[in-house]
């Protein structure tokens, strides 16, 4: 495990005030047209940005948040039960076993992706464990010089992201590229 400092420092990263501006949480999760009733699998979590933001929005729902640090499980189980948050639950999954539970409607995943070592294997065992008509929500850099995300070298461009997950089996079902200026919104579905 890293030093607890290093962990406090990327979760403060992760939740800056500024994130807001450019990631439009808001935006995102209303864009998903949830009922409030649904299982959402945070896959990637972090420091739970989105799955908070999830948790208020599924208020009858549930949010699995996966992660594979321990630290950042540690950190979302203590803010759910310091909170009293109780449709979260925290899970730390290995790097190459994403574990999708049984039951979940819709798999989320931002700026993960360009993180896994082996994508096509990955995604196939996330397909493995969704459900028919579940969607998988995949949020990654844009290629180009921007003043947010990763190095250029590790950006996947919108064409390789529709071909990997469409080899997985899953559906590309819409695309929302006026919704964030950095980054790209794609909706799978499995048939």
């Amino acid at each position: 495990m890293r030093p607890f400092e290093d962990v406090e420092r990327y979760i403060a990263f992760l939740d800056r005030a500024d994130r807001v501006v450019w990631q439009r949480p808001a935006n995102v999760i209303a864009a998903l047209g949830l009922r409030g009733t649904e299982t959402v699998m945070d896959l990637g979590a972090g420091s739970g940005y989105f799955a908070f933001r999830f948790a208020k929005a599924l208020p009858r729902g549930k949010v699995v948040a996966a992660d594979v640090e321990p630290e950042m499980i540690r950190h979302i189980h203590h803010k759910v039960m310091t909170e009293g948050i109780r449709n979260i639950e925290a899970k730390l999954i290995k790097a190459d076993a994403p574990n999708v539970p049984d039951g979940v409607d819709l798999i989320f995943v931002c700026d993960v992706l360009h993180h896994v070592a082996n994508r096509p294997a990955w995604l196939a065992k996330i397909t493995k464990g969704m459900a028919s008509n579940a969607r998988l929500v995949l949020i990654e850099f844009k290629e180009g010089d921007l003043p947010e995300g990763p190095p250029e070298a590790v950006k996947i461009s919108r064409d390789e992201l529709v071909a990997l997950v469409s080899r997985a089996g899953l559906v590309l079902e819409s695309e929302r590229a006026d919704l964030l200026p950095y980054q790209t919104f794609l909706v799978f579905r499995k048939p």
